[in-house]
């Protein structure tokens, strides 16, 4: 059963924001244990003090903000709509996945209407307001009274991209990620029509974070994690034998170097060969992954072979900047 005295992680119940959300906690070391896939309770091995949730993601924003969940993850779109910055705390911003905007887009056939001035100019022309289908009436409304457009905001919980051509609205405001479903529907963004740029982000409740010592620690816990795996995807390790006359010197000729120079600097350690010759060692260097070409030229240059390349799970600071950002937020 369900546990009040559970701490609470809210996941999105479908879509691309579920996949997303389940692979990068997976890839993060945090896998999902869904026993059923029309669950919506499951665990999270790892941090078995940690249940999991399924929920729209619009009903994460609304559960976290009244304190029934403790974390959630979802876009930073929906906690812009739904609100309540008073009683939620963004713990990490960037996820990394989930990208997308939400646009303004009018038909094709509209050819002189392409940027928001021109939109003003097309609506003062019309009998009525401009209706715009949108299922984020907040954001939407407020963009629009932004740039003094007359229009009327139809609801829609269905597919929006149809609404011009059925004829309930004249255009629509909705989430663009590659835009090809918006080309399929013979729609077109407005050049300047963002209305709000959005990712995956990771949220809590700030009364919970504050009265709740075993919630506290659970957000460092994931932040810990989440912060260590995006650091470590980022790098990969790189392994190379090579002569010298001790560690000292082959330290000094990789800081010739300008891709392996490691985090603070490289591991250096005897190396044991099988025809006895002398001064033989293992380096080991973290290498960002996109200077890896580069890193391994110069460790050939500088005498470097034998070189091996393994990808990294986690790299872990002393303590996760983005869990003293809560902390500093906390007390402020």
């Amino acid at each position: 059963m369900f546990s009040q005295q559970n701490v609470r992680l809210s996941l999105p119940s479908k879509g691309r924001l579920e996949t997303g959300a389940l692979e990068f906690l997976s890839e993060a070391g945090l896998h999902v244990f869904k026993p059923n896939p029309r669950q919506y309770l499951a665990d999270l091995p790892a941090l078995p003090d940690l249940r999991v949730i399924f929920q729209r993601p619009g009903d994460i924003v609304v559960s976290v903000r009244q304190g029934s969940i403790d974390f959630g993850i979802t876009g930073l779109d929906m906690i812009e709509e739904k609100g309540g910055h008073d009683d939620i705390l963004i713990l990490h911003d960037a996820l990394g996945f989930g990208s997308c905007a939400l646009k303004l887009a009018v038909p094709e056939n509209w050819k002189t209407v392409t940027d928001i001035a021109s939109l003003k100019e097309y609506a003062a022309t019309l009998e009525s307001n401009l209706r715009v289908a949108t299922k984020f009436p907040f954001l939407t409304e407020r963009f629009l009274n932004q740039h003094n457009i007359a229009h009327s905001l139809i609801s829609a919980e269905g597919t929006l991209e149809s609404a011009p051509t059925i004829g309930y609205a004249d255009m629509i405001s909705d989430l663009v990620s590659s835009g090809q479903t918006l080309l399929d529907n013979r729609l077109r963004p407005l050049t300047d029509g963002v209305i709000q740029r959005s990712q995956a982000v990771l949220i809590a409740n700030r009364k919970a974070l504050q009265t709740r010592p075993e919630v506290l620690e659970m957000a460092r816990r994931l932040l810990e994690y989440i912060e260590a795996h995006m650091r470590a995807k980022d790098n990969v390790l790189v392994i190379a034998n090579m002569r010298g006359e001790n560690p000292q010197v082959i330290a000094q000729k990789i800081f010739t170097q300008t891709s392996v120079g490691g985090l603070q600097g490289p591991t250096i350690s005897p190396l044991g060969v099988r025809d006895g010759t002398p001064n033989w060692y293992a380096v080991t260097v973290v290498v960002r992954r996109d200077h890896l070409p580069q890193a391994i030229s110069e460790l050939r240059l500088i005498g470097g072979s034998g070189i091996i390349v393994s990808p990294i799970t986690y790299i872990f600071e002393e303590e996760p900047p983005r869990y003293k950002a809560m902390l500093t937020a906390l007390n402020g």
